[in-house]
């Protein structure tokens, strides 16, 4: 089998490189990603030319003895540094792992490009669309996401807080509550207050949890806080 890399190969090489970055890159962008369509087509391009070079610098200068797989090798290592530029957190929660995952999963894509393996890329790149775009509602739905909050409850200072009744409310949402601390009013401090610690599904419906927990008694307001 000839292995040699031609300026044929290149330009398509290269060009199924953008292609391949770019479809995974516009279903980035299109969910308002930190990484998104220009960054994973430069990362599979990247990827796609550094693998050429690879294979190419053995056949040139060593008469195919050398290591096609050194530059490779690095290039795996090094997408760990940028996909760690892709993960953000918020409070107490991750953002951006999937984002991270498919920067390094373009560049693979990018590198069996560049090797001339097309079938394993075209199968990975299949693959990894179904998974971001078929596979994400069907998570959600199975395995809703689960935010830590902190939710503080006023009561009115004349009343003792009916803790009990608010977490019945939390069960009957599916909002499980992991801690609560009561502080009664005195002094300046003119309510009572509750403070739950909270894990609240992504599905849960704000407004109708508030309604719900104002109508269960003398509960002035509530505030819902990032736990720090």
């Amino acid at each position: 089998m000839n292995t040699v890399i031609t300026e044929f190969d290149i330009v398509i090489r290269l060009g199924m490189g953008f292609i391949a970055g770019g479809i995974i890159g516009f279903e980035r962008s299109s969910r308002r990603q930190v990484a998104g369509l220009r960054t994973h087509i430069l990362i599979a391009l990247g990827a796609t030319c550094l693998m050429m070079l690879s294979v190419w610098i053995p056949q040139k200068f060593t008469s195919g003895t050398g290591d096609p797989g050194r530059i490779a090798a690095q290039v795996v290592s090094g997408m760990g540094f940028l996909g760690a530029g892709a993960i953000i957190r918020l409070g107490s929660n991750i953002k951006g792992l999937t984002t991270a995952s498919s920067l390094w999963l373009v560049a693979a894509i990018g590198m069996s490009i560049g090797a001339g393996m097309y079938a394993a890329a075209l199968v990975a790149e299949i693959l990894s669309l179904i998974t971001l775009m078929l596979l994400n509602p069907l998570e959600r739905k199975f395995f809703p996401e689960v935010q830590n909050k902190l939710l503080e409850l006023y009561y009115n200072r004349s009343v003792e807080p009916d803790t009990e009744a608010a977490l019945e409310i939390l069960k009957n949402f599916g909002i499980e509550s992991h801690s609560l601390n009561v502080n009664l009013a005195k002094g300046k401090r003119k309510n009572n207050k509750a403070r739950f610690l909270v894990s609240i599904p992504d599905m849960v419906d704000i407004s109708k949890l508030a309604k719900a927990l104002k109508s269960s008694g003398n509960i002035i307001r509530l505030e819902i806080k990032e736990r720090i």
